[in-house]
Order: C-alpha cells, then sequence, then structure tokens
C-alpha cells in the first residue's frame, strides 16, 4: 500500500474479485464472496478501511453482462432444464441446455461464460442488490462496469437512480471501446473507459503511422462528442488487461511510453496507470499483458517510475492540469503541442514524436520566463514571428523558441 500511496494514485481499480472460474475471474460463481485465492470478505473489509485510511478510493470490477458456468441459477437451468426457474435468467437457444455456444448466447462464443438477460426485472434486481450490497457493507466507492454497452440499459438507469440517491458519490465507469455518448448521456455512467484516446495516442506515438495534424484532428473529434464537464472525467487507459501492453507497441522503447504517459498527465480527464507501467512492465495481448507485477526493485525501472511519480504530482500541483481547457497551439509533423487553461492560469505541453530533432517556435499567452518541468531549463520569451494554429481564437503574445530533441517532450509554466 505504501508503494501505491508513493506513486500518488488516488483510485485503485480492481479486475473480478468475486468467487469464479480461471484466473481472469471472469466466469463469476458467486457474486458476495471474494474469490479464496485472494482472501476472503472480511480481508477485503480490512484492504478498504486502509486505503481509505490513506485517502485513497476503490472500485469493483462488476461483471453483470454474463456469469461462469458454475454460477448456481446456470446450473439450476443445467439441472432441471424448461423447468428450471432461471431458464429467463439467460438468453438460451434451445433445449436441452449442454455446455455449448450453440445453446445460449454467451461471450465471443465462450461456453463457459453465457450471457445474463440483463432486460429481465429479476436478473435487473440481483444485479442492482449485487452493486449496492458491497458499497453498503463494505464501503466501496463505485463500480467498474463490463461490457457496460451490452448490458441492457434498463440496469444503469435504475442503477443510477437507486445508487446516486442513496450513495451520491459512488462512481459508475462504464467499459465501452467505441463511442460513449448513449452511456455518457448523463442518465448512466460517470465515465467511460476513454479507447479512443488509447488508439489515437497508440498510432500517433508507439506505431507512428500518423503525423501531428491527423492526432490533433482525432483528438479534437473525441473532445467535441462531449461537454467539458464529460471530457474532464474521462478515464484515459494507455493499455489495459485486455490490451498489449503500450510499451510492447512501442518495441520497449521506454522514450515513447514515457511521450505517452506526459500526454496522458496533461490532457482533460482521469489518467489511468495500468500496473506495471510505471516500471517498465511490458507484454502482448492477453494472456501476456497480465503477468505478474515485478517488486523486485533491481528489476524495475526506476528513472521511469520516477518519471511517473513527477507527472502525478504536477497533475496534483497545477489545477489547469485538471480542470482547464484545452487548446492546440502547436500542430507541425510529428510535434504537437497544446495549451491547459483556465483562468489566468496555464500549463504547456509540447512533444516530438518523430526521430529528428525539432526547432519550435511555441506561442504563449505571455510574455516572461518559462521554465521547464520536467528538466528545469528555462526560457526567455520573444516575439512571435509566424502564423501559428488558434490564432484566430488565442491572444498569443509572445513565444518560445525552442530545441525539441526527437521522442522529447516539455511541460512548460510562466515563472512567477
Amino acid at each position: 500500500m505504501n508503494y501505491l500511496e508513493e506513486l500518488g494514485v488516488e483510485c485503485i481499480y480492481l479486475n473480478p474479485i468475486f468467487k469464479a472460474e480461471y484466473n481472469h475471474k471472469y466466469a463469476t460463481i458467486d457474486y458476495f464472496q471474494i474469490d479464496p485465492m485472494f482472501g476472503d470478505n472480511e480481508l477485503f473489509r480490512e484492504l478498504v478501511k486502509t486505503v481509505h485510511q490513506k485517502g485513497i478510493k476503490i472500485i469493483l470490477d462488476g461483471v453483470f453482462n454474463h456469469s461462469g458456468i458454475a454460477f448456481p441459477a446456470f446450473q439450476d437451468v443445467l439441472k432441471n432444464q424448461e423447468k428450471s426457474k432461471f431458464r429467463d435468467w439467460f438468453l438460451i437457444n434451445r433445449f436441452p441446455v449442454e455446455i455449448s455456444s450453440e445453446c445460449y448466447e454467451c461471450v465471443g462464443a465462450y461456453p463457459y461464460m453465457p450471457k445474463l438477460n440483463t432486460a429481465h426485472p429479476e436478473v435487473r434486481a440481483f444485479i442492482l442488490q449485487v452493486m449496492e450490497y458491497w458499497i453498503q457493507e463494505y464501503k466501496i466507492d463505485g463500480w467498474r462496469l463490463d461490457v457496460a454497452d451490452e448490458v441492457d440499459e434498463s440496469v444503469w438507469l435504475k442503477a443510477r437512480i437507486l445508487l446516486k440517491q442513496k450513495y451520491p458519490q459512488t462512481l459508475l465507469l462504464g467499459e465501452t471501446w467505441g463511442s460513449g455518448l448513449q452511456l455518457m448521456n448523463g442518465l448512466e455512467m460517470d465515465s467511460i473507459m476513454n479507447y479512443t484516446f488509447r488508439d489515437a495516442i497508440r498510432d500517433f506515438i508507439a506505431f507512428a503511422r500518423i503525423d501531428a495534424l491527423t492526432f490533433h484532428q482525432r483528438m479534437q473529434a473525441m473532445l467535441a462528442k462531449y461537454p467539458d464537464e464529460m471530457n474532464l472525467a474521462m478515464y484515459l487507459v494507455l493499455d489495459s488487461h485486455d490490451t498489449e501492453r503500450f510499451l510492447f507497441d512501442c518495441q520497449e522503447d521506454k522514450r515513447k511510453l514515457k511521450l505517452a504517459m506526459i500526454i496522458q498527465m496533461t490532457f482533460p480527464g482521469a489518467p489511468a496507470i495500468y500496473y506495471g507501467d510505471e516500471i517498465g512492465l511490458s507484454g502482448e495481448n492477453d494472456p501476456d499483458c497480465r503477468r505478474c507485477m515485478v517488486w523486485q526493485e533491481g528489476e524495475q525501472d526506476h528513472q521511469l517510475l520516477q518519471q511517473y511519480q513527477a507527472m502525478i504530482q504536477l497533475r496534483k500541483q497545477e489545477d489547469c492540469l485538471r480542470k482547464g481547457e484545452l487548446t492546440a497551439n502547436y500542430v507541425k509533423a510529428g510535434g504537437y503541442g497544446y495549451i491547459r487553461h483556465q483562468s489566468e492560469d496555464a500549463v504547456y505541453t509540447i512533444v516530438n514524436a518523430g526521430d529528428t530533432e525539432l526547432e519550435i517556435e511555441l506561442p504563449v499567452l505571455k510574455k516572461g520566463w518559462y521554465q521547464d518541468f520536467l528538466s528545469g531549463a528555462q526560457y526567455a520569451s520573444e516575439e512571435l514571428s509566424e502564423s501559428a494554429i488558434n490564432q484566430d481564437i488565442c491572444d498569443y503574445q509572445a513565444s518560445l523558441k525552442l530545441k525539441l530533441p526527437a521522442w522529447e517532450a516539455k511541460v512548460l509554466k510562466i515563472r512567477a
């Protein structure tokens, strides 16, 4: 726990921890019991208490789109077939039901994870019971909701009404891989897992197959879909348990991971670190991306860890990085820069996602001396000598003349 506290995290999201088959624990057996591989319910209660004492919140993975075949309701269907009182809890195609994807709807044609009929009132009531149980009894702070866009909307509509009335600070975070407009409609989720962000930053930095202009256009299109308040709540991922590690996509080039992390930490939204990214853990797609955490300090990249810690502290320190607007101020070749500004406060991020050094004239809103948070270097502003992106909406007063090496970044602010 001290490690997480020193890293600077403010919320822990746990993948499924309920009693389930398989090591991924997405094939749930008992939604009210902690899986014995992790401990028991009382140990979890102590974990939540300890986390809260350190000012950290905790949310659980709610796997309500499907269950495992050992889930008692599904076992009852296998035993009693058409006479089972749970026959309508699942999307059954034919009787007799056997362990086969031809007999019932399931996840990705995996017969060991049958889909729940979440439109059924009894199933919906059961899901709401589970969600409230862990909030009421164990004081968790919210739910990450697995494949939320495949669960019947009535579940989330009811869940929001029920939970927000009783526990208004409860977080509802929905998983979706595309647009989250339907989920982020003010009636369901507070946030979504923003894989659109991840896809764009991967194409720009890890794969280097789009230039800064295309990246800028994709980022602006993404931000334009939602009101500012929703963008500030977005869960920003670089990778997750369902994707290959970002470092793997970068072919183990940690310069690129650092660059992506700097954008992630200075972009509108809530940055999410997948465990191990901060010490250089890599891996292909599932299951390789779910390698065990490396706790041996000699095998950790401490420089990378310190960079994560520094950027997290910077984000906490600078209010405009959490709440400010975003305006691009440099978009050329592999160079992408933007301002996060709020009232009179502003922080500038500029990255070079290319193999050659860039000479950059970076427009700024005020004249003065600017300091780079990353290196400590200081730069005096000069007169702006060329036209700049968004000059029609920004009253640029000066510019900074910078040399930016390949795959490096600067995060700047005017000196007080």
